[in-house]
């Protein structure tokens, strides 16, 4: 049973800009904790931002000021909002919800950086 749907992923030149959209089911996302994670190839998964259900947020040091993660209670979806994107941001982003100690996570979407 499919939880959580990424989209927006895609490719796009160094300095642009994509946002990514976590669509969740009611279940899960309220009270949850919405995280969007990243793996390039070769590397471990990191946390890039997460963001709670009151809207406290925190960020990769190397995303702050670019990259803004928020949520939409009513729709029941998280964004990642990526400006001045950079080629070390390529990665597949995986959406994260962390609801009472249980992580879902969602199939990933591919960010591809390049000129």
């Amino acid at each position: 049973q499919v939880q959580l749907v990424e989209s927006g992923g895609g490719l796009v030149q160094p300095g642009g800009s994509l946002r990514l959209s976590c669509a969740a089911s009611r279940s899960i996302f309220s009270l949850s904790v919405m995280g969007w994670y990243r793996q390039a190839p070769g590397k471990q998964r990191e946390l890039v931002a997460r963001i709670t259900s009151g809207g406290t947020t925190n960020y990769l040091d190397s995303v702050k000021g670019r990259f803004t993660i928020s949520r939409d209670n009513v729709k029941n979806t998280a964004y990642l909002q990526m400006n001045s994107l950079k080629p070390e941001d390529t990665a597949v982003y995986y959406c994260n919800a962390n609801k009472l100690g249980v992580n879902y996570w969602g199939q990933g979407t591919q960010v591809t950086v390049s000129s």
